[in-house]
Protein backbone atom coordinates (compact mmCIF):
# COMPACT_ATOMS: atom_id res chain seq x y z
CA UNK A 1 0.00 0.00 0.00
CA UNK A 2 1.20 3.49 -0.67
CA UNK A 3 2.48 5.62 2.15
CA UNK A 4 -0.45 7.99 1.67
CA UNK A 5 -2.97 5.25 2.33
CA UNK A 6 -1.06 4.06 5.38
CA UNK A 7 -0.96 7.66 6.65
CA UNK A 8 -4.67 8.10 5.90
CA UNK A 9 -5.65 5.00 7.87
CA UNK A 10 -3.39 5.99 10.77
CA UNK A 11 -4.80 9.52 10.80
CA UNK A 12 -8.36 8.21 10.82
CA UNK A 13 -7.64 5.82 13.70
CA UNK A 14 -5.98 8.56 15.74
CA UNK A 15 -8.89 10.93 15.12
CA UNK A 16 -11.40 8.29 16.23
CA UNK A 17 -9.41 7.56 19.40
CA UNK A 18 -9.08 11.30 20.15
CA UNK A 19 -12.80 11.85 19.62
CA UNK A 20 -13.52 9.05 22.10
CA UNK A 21 -10.98 10.49 24.55
CA UNK A 22 -8.97 7.26 24.80
CA UNK A 23 -5.92 7.96 22.64
CA UNK A 24 -3.39 7.05 25.36
CA UNK A 25 -4.97 3.66 25.89
CA UNK A 26 -5.43 3.00 22.18
CA UNK A 27 -1.80 3.83 21.32
CA UNK A 28 -0.58 1.25 23.85
CA UNK A 29 -2.94 -1.38 22.47
CA UNK A 30 -1.96 -0.63 18.89
CA UNK A 31 1.70 -0.93 19.76
CA UNK A 32 1.09 -4.35 21.35
CA UNK A 33 -0.86 -5.64 18.35
CA UNK A 34 1.75 -4.34 15.89
CA UNK A 35 4.56 -6.11 17.82
CA UNK A 36 2.54 -9.33 17.99
CA UNK A 37 1.88 -9.24 14.24
CA UNK A 38 5.50 -8.37 13.53
CA UNK A 39 6.91 -11.18 15.66
CA UNK A 40 4.64 -14.01 14.51
CA UNK A 41 4.69 -15.18 10.90
CA UNK A 42 1.64 -17.34 11.54
CA UNK A 43 -0.40 -14.48 13.02
CA UNK A 44 0.65 -12.16 10.21
CA UNK A 45 -0.34 -14.67 7.53
CA UNK A 46 -3.73 -15.34 9.13
CA UNK A 47 -4.49 -11.61 9.46
CA UNK A 48 -3.44 -11.07 5.83
CA UNK A 49 -5.36 -14.04 4.41
CA UNK A 50 -8.45 -12.60 2.74
CA UNK A 51 -9.81 -16.13 2.22
CA UNK A 52 -10.40 -16.29 5.98
CA UNK A 53 -13.61 -14.43 6.79
CA UNK A 54 -13.11 -10.98 8.33
CA UNK A 55 -15.18 -12.04 11.35
CA UNK A 56 -12.72 -14.87 12.10
CA UNK A 57 -9.74 -12.52 11.80
CA UNK A 58 -11.55 -10.03 14.04
CA UNK A 59 -12.02 -12.77 16.64
CA UNK A 60 -8.27 -13.40 16.60
CA UNK A 61 -7.57 -9.71 17.23
CA UNK A 62 -10.10 -9.65 20.06
CA UNK A 63 -8.41 -12.64 21.66
CA UNK A 64 -5.05 -10.83 21.43
CA UNK A 65 -6.44 -7.86 23.32
CA UNK A 66 -8.80 -9.81 25.59
CA UNK A 67 -8.83 -8.33 29.06
CA UNK A 68 -5.85 -6.10 28.25
CA UNK A 69 -7.08 -3.66 25.66
CA UNK A 70 -9.76 -1.09 25.25
CA UNK A 71 -12.83 -2.39 23.36
CA UNK A 72 -12.35 0.32 20.73
CA UNK A 73 -8.87 -1.04 19.95
CA UNK A 74 -10.18 -4.33 18.59
CA UNK A 75 -12.80 -2.47 16.55
CA UNK A 76 -10.16 -0.20 15.02
CA UNK A 77 -7.85 -3.10 14.17
CA UNK A 78 -10.85 -4.97 12.79
CA UNK A 79 -11.61 -1.97 10.59
CA UNK A 80 -8.12 -2.13 9.08
CA UNK A 81 -8.25 -5.90 8.59
CA UNK A 82 -11.83 -5.89 7.30
CA UNK A 83 -10.94 -3.31 4.67
CA UNK A 84 -8.25 -5.61 3.27
CA UNK A 85 -5.28 -3.73 4.73
CA UNK A 86 -3.93 -6.55 6.91
CA UNK A 87 -0.58 -6.47 5.12
CA UNK A 88 -0.04 -2.90 6.29
CA UNK A 89 -1.40 -3.43 9.78
CA UNK A 90 1.96 -3.13 11.59
CA UNK A 91 2.92 0.02 9.67
CA UNK A 92 -0.46 1.65 10.32
CA UNK A 93 -0.46 0.75 14.01
CA UNK A 94 3.14 1.94 14.46
CA UNK A 95 2.13 5.36 13.12
CA UNK A 96 -0.90 5.41 15.44
CA UNK A 97 1.33 4.63 18.44
CA UNK A 98 3.86 7.31 17.46
CA UNK A 99 1.16 9.92 16.88
CA UNK A 100 -0.50 9.00 20.15
CA UNK A 101 2.78 9.58 21.99
CA UNK A 102 3.29 12.84 20.11
CA UNK A 103 -0.20 14.05 21.02
CA UNK A 104 0.74 13.45 24.66
CA UNK A 105 3.81 15.67 24.20
CA UNK A 106 6.16 12.71 24.11
CA UNK A 107 8.22 10.80 21.58
CA UNK A 108 7.87 7.06 21.20
CA UNK A 109 11.00 5.22 22.32
CA UNK A 110 11.13 1.59 21.27
CA UNK A 111 13.60 -0.45 23.29
CA UNK A 112 14.57 -3.98 22.27
CA UNK A 113 16.04 -6.14 24.99
CA UNK A 114 16.75 -9.87 25.34
CA UNK A 115 14.90 -9.96 28.66
CA UNK A 116 11.97 -8.10 30.17
CA UNK A 117 12.95 -4.96 32.06
CA UNK A 118 11.71 -4.26 35.57
CA UNK A 119 9.65 -1.15 36.28
CA UNK A 120 12.68 0.46 37.95
CA UNK A 121 14.90 -0.31 34.95
CA UNK A 122 12.29 1.13 32.60
CA UNK A 123 12.02 4.31 34.68
CA UNK A 124 15.79 4.80 34.74
CA UNK A 125 16.07 3.99 31.03
CA UNK A 126 13.31 6.46 30.13
CA UNK A 127 15.10 9.17 32.15
CA UNK A 128 18.44 8.36 30.48
CA UNK A 129 16.91 8.39 26.99
CA UNK A 130 15.15 11.68 27.71
CA UNK A 131 18.43 13.19 28.87
CA UNK A 132 20.38 11.79 25.90
CA UNK A 133 17.87 12.81 23.22
CA UNK A 134 16.55 15.99 24.84
CA UNK A 135 13.01 14.67 24.32
CA UNK A 136 10.44 13.34 26.76
CA UNK A 137 9.91 9.70 25.85
CA UNK A 138 7.08 7.18 26.07
CA UNK A 139 9.00 3.93 26.54
CA UNK A 140 7.84 0.74 24.83
CA UNK A 141 9.90 -2.34 25.61
CA UNK A 142 10.01 -5.26 23.18
CA UNK A 143 11.56 -8.53 24.34
CA UNK A 144 13.69 -9.66 21.40
CA UNK A 145 15.77 -12.83 21.88
CA UNK A 146 18.00 -11.86 18.94
CA UNK A 147 19.44 -9.12 21.15
CA UNK A 148 22.10 -11.16 22.91
CA UNK A 149 22.78 -8.65 25.68
CA UNK A 150 22.19 -4.97 26.24
CA UNK A 151 19.52 -2.95 24.44
CA UNK A 152 18.74 -1.18 21.19
CA UNK A 153 16.72 2.02 21.67
CA UNK A 154 15.04 3.90 18.84
CA UNK A 155 13.62 7.37 19.43
CA UNK A 156 12.34 8.79 16.16
CA UNK A 157 15.28 8.55 13.78
CA UNK A 158 17.86 8.24 16.58
CA UNK A 159 19.14 4.71 17.18
CA UNK A 160 21.21 3.95 20.26
CA UNK A 161 22.74 0.49 20.02
CA UNK A 162 24.17 -0.69 23.32
CA UNK A 163 24.16 -4.40 22.54
CA UNK A 164 26.98 -6.72 23.42
CA UNK A 165 27.30 -7.69 19.75
CA UNK A 166 27.83 -4.07 18.67
CA UNK A 167 30.31 -3.42 21.46
CA UNK A 168 32.29 -6.55 20.50
CA UNK A 169 32.24 -5.55 16.81
CA UNK A 170 33.55 -2.09 17.70
CA UNK A 171 36.27 -3.58 19.87
CA UNK A 172 37.21 -6.02 17.10
CA UNK A 173 37.49 -3.19 14.56
CA UNK A 174 39.74 -1.20 16.91
CA UNK A 175 42.09 -4.18 17.32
Amino acid sequence: MSDTRIESYATALVQIAQAEGVLDRIKDDMYRVARAAESSDQLRSVLNDELIPAERRQTIVESLLEGKGHPLSSHLVGLVIGSGRGRDLAAILDIVAARGASASGMNLAEVRSAVALSADQQTRLAAALSKRTGKTVDLKVVVDPSVVGGIVATVGDIVIDGTVRTNLDQLKSRL
